[in-house]
């Protein structure tokens, strides 16, 4: 068989194949979640979450809406110097992220299918 002719059987093939992964892959919400940050906010993203009695007086009294511990879980930074990966029943995570202005720092216990946001924290600069 002539290399043409191989070529031809090869790039029908490759278009048949992309063709199949666009159908079967093209629907389903896929990420590319590989390094150990990501994985650990992933993680915690997708269970259910609750507010300790600490942490909810943290964000009445500074008036900060709880819906900022989705963004911070969005593009937070994971400090694994201080986190407890090996705590039983739960992991325990400090997870710093917020706005310009301000720095928040959450400590999370991960368990099997609730997070629980035990502190919250204003980190200082310098």
């Amino acid at each position: 068989m002539k290399f043409v002719h191989r070529l031809a059987y090869y790039g029908l093939g490759l278009f048949f194949g992309i063709v199949i992964l666009i159908f079967f892959l093209g629907g389903k919400k896929t990420s590319c979640d590989y390094s150990p940050n990501a994985r650990v906010l992933k993680n915690i993203k997708i269970k259910e979450r609750n507010f300790s009695e600490n942490s909810m007086e943290f964000f009445k009294t500074r008036n900060i809406d709880t819906s900022l511990v989705s963004e911070i879980l969005k593009n937070g930074d994971v400090d694994f110097n201080k986190s407890d990966t090996e705590a039983t029943p739960c992991n325990i995570y400090f997870i710093s992220g917020g706005s310009n202005a301000e720095t928040i720092e959450l400590e999370i216990e991960n368990c099997d299918s609730i997070a629980t946001i035990k502190q919250a924290y204003i980190l200082k600069d310098g």
